[in-house]
């Protein structure tokens, strides 16, 4: 049993205000009736009515939607191919380059990314816009995605793969009928990872995008230069929420998964 000493109390309780304090007070002012958010002016609901009548906001959510979603495929499907490689093709010639290249992001700061991003497109002659968008996602998303699918693969019981060859299944129809579903939850869980990080990402955009492609941080980040208004903590309090309701989801799913695999380990016992 933990004993909570007063200091342990008053460490966690300082540390949990310090992270959540600043949210909860952004939530509060989006709420606020006074164009000033330093200002409370009473209760009202009429920033988040601009909002939704603000085009330029909307275009660039939509945009920062899209761009998320197509680059967190795109770079699923490649972590998990890389992952599959590095796990399951130890020897090869060129894998310690091919490795690094694939972590190389992870370690990385963004400027740099985005930098050598924007001179490879500048060389190329490719016009900057929603593409090169996805492929600078793509790229810094990728090696999250083989990271987390690689974790799950180097578990991976072998021999129900050879089972499956065993009784005449090909190594293709072997992966997708039964490898895939196993590591599903890992490779699910890249996507996500990737999803968040796209929309996150403001650097990188920055650097990777042309002129009519802005995303939504980096309308939210121009406008904040000039001062933050009540739309931004509005437009700000719908991410929080969407990405809260997305983790309640995600731990009720859970929580039921386990308690449903706990009935069946006692629904087997009790069959034995």
């Amino acid at each position: 049993m933990i004993r909570w000493s007063r200091f342990n109390i008053v460490s966690v309780t300082l540390g949990l205000a310090f992270l959540y304090l600043p949210i909860l007070l952004l939530v509060i002012y989006s709420f606020n009736a006074s164009r000033l958010v330093t200002v409370w002016g009473g209760f009202s609901t009429q920033w988040y009515v601009h909002l939704f009548s603000n085009d330029t906001m909307l275009s660039a959510a939509w945009l920062t939607v899209r761009i998320a979603l197509l680059s967190a495929t795109i770079a699923t499907v490649l972590g998990t191919l890389a992952a599959l490689t590095l796990v399951r093709y130890t020897r090869f010639r060129g894998r310690i380059l091919f490795s690094g290249m694939i972590y190389a992001p992870l370690v990385m700061p963004d400027v740099i990314t985005g930098l050598s991003l924007l001179l490879l497109f500048v060389t190329s002659g490719v016009d900057r816009g929603f593409w090169t968008i996805v492929m600078a996602h793509t790229t810094l998303t990728m090696c999250f995605v083989a990271v987390v699918v690689q974790s799950r693969l180097l578990t991976f019981d072998r021999s129900i793969e050879e089972a499956a060859m065993d009784l005449g299944a090909p190594p293709v129809r072997t992966f997708f009928e039964v490898t895939l579903p196993i590591i599903a939850p890992a490779v699910f869980s890249g996507w996500v990872l990737a999803l968040t990080l796209s929309l996150d990402d403001l650097v990188i955009a920055t650097f990777s995008s042309g002129a009519g492609a802005k995303t939504l941080p980096m309308l939210i980040y121009s406008q904040v230069k000039l001062g933050v208004t009540p739309e931004i903590n509005a437009v700000c309090t719908i991410l929080i929420g969407v990405v809260a309701s997305g983790v309640i989801c995600a731990s009720i799913v859970t929580k039921r998964r386990e308690v449903q695999r706990q009935r069946d380990e006692q629904a087997a016992a009790a069959g034995r």
